[in-house]
């Protein structure tokens, strides 16, 4: 909300400059975002009349005008503008005059110069050129009574300067100027100066019929007929100056007025063209399939839960935010109906963002609207339609069928101190109170408070407790140290933190992503094989109404939206909670009864496994290169790799992590059946794992260095197909040779259909296997070498079946 900070002072004109005024605010709750001049800083400006303006005798498009600045004799100025013309009264910089800065970023000085070889005493500026606006169609026009040489900074209050207020929605009592000025009335004590609304004295009878069908919709509506008005009358200078500092533009006298009083009062009010109203007027909800022009073109379709006003033929308004064209006020306009009222918040919030638009009477509405005061606003408002556009004015009619009854809120002082954090005396408590108008009655150190009408946000007890606080104000609360010890957690060395993890998968060539937590249904159902997943009770985008059991499908969407954008090649991670149900789970301050919350890490390769360059041929990323990174995130500790089913994952090309005996994750590449779905030509390669096995890391043990050197000896083994590399692994471990360091396959042949024997038969294949090993105390002997390598073998084929390849 922004207003101009002469408007407020005209209400409550404390001893503070502007900056001090800003502060108050600011520490009382009410966020001043920004103080700006109405103006750019300028001098040696003046009111002027233009007697003449004669064409220019050497350039068709200048005017050579004669103008009274107030200065005695008449100046000679040169003018390029298109409206200037004798009679107006316009800006006019004198010689010496400095203007705002231009293009060029330089403050412009105004001497005297020849335009065309005739001489010119000045300029006469455009709104644009003082940086009051960017209307640079020709000169400022003035009111017709703008005093000749008079300072333009005092003849349009250009020093006035504009608060901007960053309001919470528990505030909407400040929504108005004089809403503002009640609380610096009550924060600082200077008296508050309410318009003066004296009752319209009736001139005819005429009374519109009006029912209430829905109390639960509107609570109280009053109007008024007026006849007989001026609907050509212009809005006042003040009036437009007032608005625009408001941020609203002028638009016709009737509609400038309602605004004014909006922002002035804070209540929303509707003026109705009463000649294209049929019938009476009837206040209910909207009945399925009506439609509604609204003020700004938009059609829009309705239902039962949106309140209107109608009339015979049908809907005209929507309630509480936006009148319809079918009765709008126009030119033609003559007689006008007034109307002010009081509709429930429940039954107006989020109305306007269904139809995506929002109105700043909804913006009040929704958040509550004094209930008590619409015969006054109505009074008000006809006041300023009789002032400005004359007219008769019938009696008021107000239908009162169901207010918001108030509800006692206790305030128990001790409490406060504590919320507060300072002591506080039960009169330093109901001081406050009482300052912003609130009813108090003292019992033993509590406070019982009724909240006027005009506060919808006083309703439990941590609300007066804010009340108390903002009135003593935020800066002046003492900074009090924390009581109990604060004592640094250490972690242990053996456990890395997320963040050492997302460095180390940066590290390793993945760039992080950070996705919502609630997904598509359909991705928990194909990616995760969950028909149950959790929903959500009110989800930011219909499409997005489910909660994740799984990281899959939130990096595949990012693949998607980055292929769509050309990208051949990425490499993306996530670290993130995902959702699932788990009736062992118990409700606290951390977790939800029913749902388990883990931390996953999931990863996600596709495209070419490097970077182009010239010192490694183009490849296809692959499963084993994403293993190799699963390997590098665990080490040193050593997962196995065993064939598992996903729903997200391709049957043959899908492992189970297990890490410790314990399954901790997934890694495969993705099934073919959402590879064909999304149109990819390649197979992305994921993994997720499970994060808090991921995060133990076991220290590193120092070893001696081996004084002998180590012994290697190849082994060439033929076994069945099916004879899987941790199997080779645990059986060559099996044979228990203290003196093996290491075993490493390097090799794996299978001959190919139709070639010349090689000793295997149909169904087998050769590993062939390196064995390191070492004695540490002294050099292994030949037969100590044959005996470990027998044995190995021995293991071998015990457990696989396998002989040795001649």
């Amino acid at each position: 909300m922004q207003f101009p900070e002469s408007w407020l002072r005209s209400f409550c004109n404390p001893a503070l400059d502007s900056d001090q005024l800003a502060e108050l605010l600011t520490m009382a709750g009410l966020e001043v975002e920004e103080v700006r001049p109405v103006a750019p800083p300028f001098s040696r400006v003046v009111v002027a009349e233009i007697l003449s303006a004669e064409p220019h005798p050497n350039a068709d498009r200048l005017r050579v005008c004669r103008v009274d600045a107030g200065q005695g004799e008449p100046l000679q100025i040169v003018c390029g503008a298109p409206n200037a013309r004798a009679g107006i009264r316009v800006p006019c910089a004198l010689v010496g005059a400095v203007l705002p800065p231009g293009a060029d970023g330089k403050p412009l000085e105004i001497r005297v110069g020849k335009l065309r070889g005739v001489e010119s005493h000045g300029m006469l500026c455009s709104a644009r050129e003082l940086g009051l606006s960017d209307d640079h169609g020709g000169l400022l026009e003035l009111a017709a009574d703008a005093p000749v040489g008079r300072d333009l900074r005092e003849a349009l209050a250009l020093d006035d300067r504009i608060f901007t207020l960053k309001l919470t929605p528990n505030l909407a009592h400040c929504l108005s100027v004089h809403g503002v000025a009640r609380e610096v009335a009550a924060l600082t004590g200077a008296p508050l100066h309410a318009p003066a609304i004296a009752p319209v004295e009736p001139r005819h009878g005429e009374v519109l019929p009006v029912r209430i069908d829905a109390p639960d919709l509107c609570g109280r509506f009053t109007g008024r007929v007026i006849r007989g008005i001026d609907p050509a009358a212009r809005t006042p200078d003040w009036m437009v100056q007032r608005l625009a500092r408001c941020g609203q533009r002028s638009i016709s006298a009737l509609v400038d007025i309602s605004n004014y009083v909006m922002f002035e009062l804070g209540r929303p009010s509707h003026i109705f063209d009463l000649d294209r109203i049929h019938g009476g007027l009837q206040v209910r909800w909207a009945r399925a399939g009506e439609t509604l022009e609204l003020l700004n073109g938009q059609t829009v379709t309705l239902d039962e839960t949106v309140g209107v006003i109608a009339d015979e033929r049908g809907v005209e308004s929507l309630a509480g935010i936006m009148g319809g064209q079918a009765t709008a006020v126009s030119d033609a306009t003559r007689h006008v109906y007034v109307e002010a009222a009081f509709w429930w918040p429940h039954a107006i919030a989020g109305r306007a963002r269904r139809f995506n638009f929002s109105t700043e009477a909804g913006h009040r509405f929704e958040r509550g609207v004094d209930p008590s005061t619409t015969r006054e606003h109505v009074e008000r408002i006809t006041q300023l339609i009789l002032e400005i556009c004359g007219g008769e004015p019938g009696p008021i009619d107000d239908h009162v069928v169901n207010l918001p009854q108030p509800q006692p809120v206790t305030l128990r002082v001790a409490r406060a101190a504590k919320v507060i954090g300072m002591p506080l005396t039960q009169a330093q408590c109901a001081e406050p109170l009482r300052r912003l108008g609130l009813q108090v009655a003292e019992g033993d150190g509590v406070l019982t408070v009724t909240p006027p009408p005009y506060r919808f946000d006083l309703q439990i007890e941590e609300d007066l407790i804010e009340e108390v606080a903002r009135v003593i104000g935020y800066d002046r609360l003492p900074d009090a140290p924390p009581l109990a010890p604060v004592l640094p957690r250490v972690r242990p060395e053996g456990r890395r933190s997320p963040f050492a993890l997302r460095r180390q998968l940066a590290a390793l060539g993945y760039q992080e992503t950070i996705n919502f937590s609630f997904v598509e249904e359909r991705w928990e159902r194909d990616y995760a094989g969950n028909d149950a997943p959790i929903r959500l009770l009110n989800p930011i985008a219909s499409h997005l109404s489910v909660m994740r059991s799984s990281l899959i499908g939130s990096l595949l969407a990012v693949l998607r939206h980055n292929v769509d954008r050309r990208a051949s090649r990425v490499r993306v991670f996530e670290i993130g909670r995902v959702f699932r149900r788990d009736p062992a789970v118990p409700d606290g301050d951390t977790t939800v009864a029913g749902i388990d919350q883990p931390l996953h890490v999931a990863g996600l390769a596709w495209g070419d496994a490097w970077p182009l360059q010239w010192g490694e041929r183009a490849r296809a990323v692959d499963f084993y290169d994403v293993k190799g990174d699963v390997e590098a995130l665990l080490a040193p500790r050593v997962a196995t790799f065993e064939p598992a089913t996903h729903p997200a994952l391709h049957p043959g090309r899908c492992a189970r992590i297990v890490l410790d005996g314990r399954a901790i994750g997934v890694i495969g590449e993705l099934h073919p059946r959402w590879r064909q779905a999304e149109g990819w030509t390649q197979a992305p390669v994921l993994f997720e794992l499970d994060l808090e096995a991921v995060l133990p890391r076991p220290l590193p043990q120092a070893q001696p260095v081996g004084r002998h050197q180590p012994v290697q000896r190849d082994l060439a083994v033929v076994v069945r197909e099916q004879v899987t590399h941790a199997e080779l692994m645990a059986a060559i471990e099996a044979a228990r040779q203290p003196w093996l360091r290491a075993a490493v396959l390097f090799d794996v042949f299978r001959p190919k259909t139709g070639s010349t024997p090689s000793g295997l038969s149909e169904g087998e294949k050769s590993l062939a296997v390196r064995l390191t090993l070492e004695r540490d105390e002294a050099t292994l002997t030949d037969a100590e070498i044959d005996a470990a390598v027998a044995a190995v073998l021995q293991s071998l084929q015990a457990r696989l079946g396998a002989r040795l390849r001649a």
